[in-house]
């Protein structure tokens, strides 16, 4: 599937679905856990499958967590 059939959220709307602050989504970014396409006008665009993915190992890692507490 190529970026253009993508469902692509703006900053916003990424930090809603994941449910965390715009702050905390620049981070992630900045830290290198989320990468978002640039627009030519230099605008983020965050693939929805990325956030997903992201979610998920999310997931995975507080499963572990609790097995092991």
């Amino acid at each position: 599937m190529g970026a253009t059939d993508r469902k692509l959220l703006n900053s916003r709307d990424a930090a809603r679905y994941l449910g965390i602050s715009l702050n905390t989504l620049y981070r992630m970014e900045k830290g290198g856990m989320l990468r978002p396409f640039r627009t030519p006008g230099g605008h983020r665009r965050y693939p929805v499958d990325i956030l997903d993915a992201y979610l998920e190992r999310s997931r995975d890692i507080s499963n572990r967590a609790s097995v092991i507490q």
